[in-house]
């Protein structure tokens, strides 16, 4: 019996390379939407809806009850918003039961690029542990989707990648050099993973907003082990 294909796109720019519509693909955006996925869903929120525009995410907040707004661009909060895009804002006194509406620079819309997958579920070092489980459980094939930095390559999704390959490379099938130097870096960082990603151009970045605690804590590994799936368009936990 075939095992299941397993790859690596480092930019949603490369996603017309890849064949998604029988594929789990997982939407990778670790500096900070799927981080701050994780820890919304695993401390209670009722569900996330992920738009594109900020516009949608003002519209859609004005009609939803018991909802908050939020996300980003360019790092910070975007104009006309109420909250941002960091896993510490959402604590579960503070979001528990309540929909999100999240827009942000590079993961809400790689999600979007994705809507032809066989199913899209999220992934970030705070829910490594089960994105993992649930790719072995499937069996089928995956696509590890890294939002990048408005399509410029970045060091932290990757790495993530990496880190999936290597908890369950034996599981899947794998000829991909996107996947194999994702590994190689991940082997390389994993001792100091947030040492190592301060070298790279979304810590720097957001360095300047003070936003290094936020990128400190998304480098920790299943601190919101939970499984986040989209489901009708909107993000809830399995």
């Amino acid at each position: 019996m075939s095992l299941p294909k397993l790859e690596t796109c480092f930019s949603p720019s490369l996603l017309h390379l890849y064949d998604i519509k029988d594929s789990i693909v997982v939407i990778i955006d670790v500096f900070r939407a799927t981080s701050t996925i994780a820890a919304a869903v695993h401390n209670g929120a009722a569900e996330i809806i992920p738009v594109d525009s900020v516009a949608k995410c003002i519209e859609l907040g004005a009609q939803i009850p018991n909802s908050l707004t939020a996300g980003e661009r360019d790092g910070k909060v975007a104009e006309g918003l109420q909250h941002g895009n960091s896993p510490l804002e959402y604590p579960r006194d503070f979001i528990e039961n309540k929909t999100l509406v999240l827009t942000t620079t590079n993961g809400t819309r790689l999600l979007h690029m994705c809507s032809d997958a066989n199913e899209i579920i999220t992934g970030s070092f705070l829910n490594l542990g089960a994105v993992c489980d649930y790719l072995v459980s499937q069996k089928k094939n995956v696509l590890l989707a890294c939002a990048s930095w408005k399509d410029r390559y970045n060091l932290e999704d990757s790495l993530f990648a990496g880190a999936v390959y290597e908890s369950i490379g034996k599981h899947f099938e794998m000829n991909c050099d996107s996947t194999r130097a994702a590994t190689h870096l991940y082997k390389a960082a994993k001792n100091d993973l947030y040492g190592f990603i301060q070298d790279s151009s979304h810590f720097l970045r957001l360095s300047k907003f003070g936003l290094q605690y936020d990128m400190e804590y998304c480098c920790k590994i299943n601190e919101h082990n939970v499984l986040v799936k989209l489901v009708d368009d909107k993000l809830v936990a399995l």
